[in-house]
């Protein structure tokens, strides 16, 4: 994540715990093979067969190491590309992260991989992540986070548009006033950075993860929807959805030096792949059915999301797991990208502001963006009237579950 202080206050916040939960349902694909799924609504696979951080081939595929500073993590700490490479383990290619500190600023040094594009939004996104809870080399104790994320731009101050899923932020020395291990899902709304204040809610495991897992959440129909393994860990909803299209990152960084024993401690992280699944709800299974699929049919990479099509939002059910949460009504998904009547009731209705609030049946008129960000280029479609499918501030029309899409006026 992209954030370097975390939870130490948060407003309109809760914390979502398993238990109870809703299953979700296959939608819009047939998971299982990787033919018939390349032909959908499109999908990313990559299984990290690279030789160097500086293998042509790695940014070819939209990947990029991260080597500029700053945060979040130790401040003055180094993130180079070098710390980014492609072992074998198990018989197959994994992108490795490794990061050390000697409990210095200048001595620490952290690694983060993320994707080129911020094109990634409704659907599903998988990877098989190795946590670790002990140093590859040096004494234990550092509060280090082992993380997969998607993430959007911060666009000043408690932006209502932000939007991060924390797949899972392990710390397995613990860290935020917090011992471990313990593991985090967290959904964003937003933040401000000084004086801090994050607004998100999240889900918790406080026991080991060490070893190989499968990261899987489905956001779709108003519900960000956590699995680690199959299991079903929280359901995030309401103003907490995501609202613009973000990156896909891995990053293992140290959240402080306060517990660092002396000499140097070198952690690593390991992942052997990625899915993500555009507009379609696939179960667990289904999703690491689908990256074996891939793998077996000797495919190592591919990329379909800009070129496959027409996609729709994803449908099916969910249930949410925090009654107490704003429960979205059931709706019809968004309808395909095809000729839609010209709306009857543009004039009346207001332009869509970001920081209004709007209840569900309502009507708003706007052009969406480009690229997902309200404050960026328009697409060039023209003004469309939307009207809401539920309670939603901040979630530009035309980019999410939100909103119904009732023609152009």
């Amino acid at each position: 994540m992209s954030i370097g202080k975390r939870r130490s206050i948060a407003i309109a916040a809760g914390v979502a715990l398993a238990g109870g939960l809703g299953a979700v349902a296959l939608t819009a694909a047939t998971a299982g093979t990787a033919s018939a799924a390349a032909n959908t609504c499109g999908y990313l696979f990559d299984d990290f067969n690279y030789s160097s951080p500086a293998d042509s081939t790695l940014t070819g595929h939209g990947w990029v190491p991260r080597t500029y500073a700053g945060g979040p993590g130790v401040p003055g700490a180094t993130w180079s590309a070098n710390s980014i490479t492609f072992p074998t383990s198990g018989g197959q290619k994994v992108m490795q992260l490794t990061a050390s500190t000697d409990g210095t600023g200048g001595g620490t040094n952290q690694a983060e991989l993320y994707t080129a594009q911020k094109r990634y939004f409704e659907g599903t996104y998988a990877s098989r992540v190795r946590f670790t809870d002990t140093p590859q080399s040096g004494a234990d104790g550092d509060h280090i986070n082992e993380t997969f994320f998607t993430i959007s731009p911060l666009n000043g101050d408690l932006d209502p548009t932000y939007s991060e899923l924390d797949i899972s932020e392990y710390l397995p020395n613990g860290g935020w006033g917090e011992t471990g291990p313990i593991n985090y899902q967290t959904t964003w709304y937003t933040y401000r950075n000084e004086p801090w204040l994050a607004d998100n809610v999240h889900s918790e495991q406080r026991r080991s993860f060490d070893g190989w897992h499968d990261l899987v959440v489905t956001v779709a129909n108003g519900h960000v929807i956590y699995y680690i393994d199959g299991v079903q860990l929280g359901d995030h909803t309401g103003k907490f959805y995501p609202r613009q299209t973000m990156t896909i990152n891995w990053n293992l960084w140290f959240i402080d030096t306060a517990a660092h024993s002396g000499g140097l401690s070198t952690y690593i992280q390991q992942v052997d792949w990625v899915l993500y699944a555009k507009n379609q709800v696939l179960t667990p299974a289904q999703a690491t059915g689908q990256a074996g699929a891939y793998r077996s049919a000797g495919n190592a990479f591919t990329d379909t999301v800009d070129s496959a099509g027409p996609c729709v939002t994803p449908t099916g059910s969910a249930t949410p797991s925090n009654p107490g949460s704003p429960s979205p009504s059931r709706s019809p998904s968004v309808s395909p990208t095809v000729s839609t009547p010209p709306a009857t009731s543009c004039t009346a209705a207001p332009e869509w502001s970001i920081s209004a609030t709007y209840t569900t049946g309502q009507t708003a008129k706007h052009e969406k963006s480009k690229y997902g960000d309200p404050n960026g280029p328009a697409s060039g479609e023209g003004k469309h009237l939307w009207r809401a499918k539920w309670w939603t501030q901040g979630s530009e029309p035309g980019w999410t579950a939100n909103w119904e899409d009732l023609g152009h006026c």
